[in-house]
């Protein structure tokens, strides 16, 4: 089966679903831009895989339904067919998330509803994964076994109330040390798990990487919120950062400009294009790592603003980045013109005649 044959018949399943009261042949060919004899054409090849299209006189027109619900038990869960359907061909967007502890229940899970589909009908799914990947981002390492042990922990100490003792590794400090911490929530952001905690010792929430707890244990006692989180954690970072916002100004070259306008970085984010093809961002996030390595992400073709600490501090990471180029460059270039300025002795670098 052709690619544009499977998107064209997954687009009749969703029309069909969305047609409260249903759809006439002349009605989905209109809507599809085919013509009658293709919607017949999918219709029966629909239902030759087992799709429940049905189809019942309304006066002098025929029209044509998608039994929304039609396997036994998915009435209970209130999961409507396309649903259904859409988490089976979306498996790969499931098992991207297999560096957290719960991918391997969602896959379980996906795999139970797929169960309930016929065989041809999984064999016709299958064929649109084909056409539409997923490809997860970076996810963080961990011992699978510590780490769900210790999310666990942390989940109950969450929901209980219960204060816990770990022994945490910094990464920015290189140090190990051991933490009283009253366990708030876990996040799940940028290819890992994160704790956000109130540590007594600094008094204020403090944000853990999960996969560098090396052991956690919980205590007897209580705890009472001594803050309340937002309902999201790291609203204003591009990272999991909880630190203050402030305006952030960054101009975009003509270059990448299309590139820029066409995403969503930030929902602070606010656009300006320029007459000279240019586009000026304003942002309400706080200056963290995560902003800095965004901005340097883009090279020669963004330049900060505002605020001007900010810029200057771009401005020391790229010059410490040519200096650790300037030793190879230079080296390169004396060798270059070594090899082009220096005359050729004798015998070197050319045949001794005979």
């Amino acid at each position: 089966m052709r690619n544009s044959e499977v998107i064209r018949q997954w687009n009749l399943l969703r029309a069909l679903e969305a047609a409260r009261h249903g759809a006439t042949v002349k009605q989905l060919s209109k809507d599809l831009e085919v013509t009658t004899r293709t919607i017949w054409r999918d219709m029966e090849a629909l239902q030759a895989v087992g799709f429940p299209l049905f189809s019942e006189k309304d006066g002098r027109e025929t029209r044509w339904r998608l039994n929304g619900v039609p396997f036994k038990g998915l009435a209970d869960l209130g999961i409507s067919f396309v649903e259904l359907c859409s988490l089976f061909m979306g498996r790969a967007m499931v098992s991207s998330m297999a560096g957290a502890p719960f991918g391997s229940a969602l896959a379980a899970m996906c795999h139970k509803l797929e169960r309930t589909l016929p065989d041809k009908m999984r064999l016709f799914l299958d064929r649109l994964p084909a056409l539409i990947e997923a490809k997860g981002g970076a996810t963080k390492k961990s011992d699978a076994k510590t780490h769900d042990e210790h999310v666990g922990k942390l989940l109950e100490a969450s929901l209980h109330r219960r204060v816990c003792v770990m022994r945490y590794h910094s990464a920015s400090r290189n140090r190990t040390k051991d933490y009283t911490v009253h366990p708030y929530r876990v996040v799940h952001a940028h290819g890992g798990l994160y704790l956000l905690a109130w540590v007594p010792e600094y008094a204020e929430v403090r944000t853990f990487a999960i996969e560098r707890i090396k052991r956690v244990s919980l205590q007897e006692q209580t705890f009472v919120l001594q803050a309340e989180l937002p309902a999201d954690a790291f609203a204003h970072s591009l990272g999991v950062n909880r630190g203050k916002p402030e305006r952030i100004i960054v101009l975009f070259a003509p270059r990448i400009a299309g590139y820029v306008r066409e995403r969503t970085w930030h929902k602070s984010q606010q656009l300006e294009d320029l007459p000279d093809g240019r586009v000026r961002m304003t942002l309400n996030v706080c200056a963290d790592a995560a902003l800095k390595t965004w901005v340097l992400g883009f090279g020669a073709f963004a330049k900060v603003e505002a605020p001007s600490s900010l810029a200057e501090e771009i401005l020391a990471q790229l010059e410490q980045a040519r200096d650790a180029y300037a030793p190879r460059l230079e080296l390169a270039i004396a060798r270059n013109i070594f090899t082009v300025d220096q005359p050729r002795l004798p015998g070197i670098g050319s045949r001794r005649a005979s």
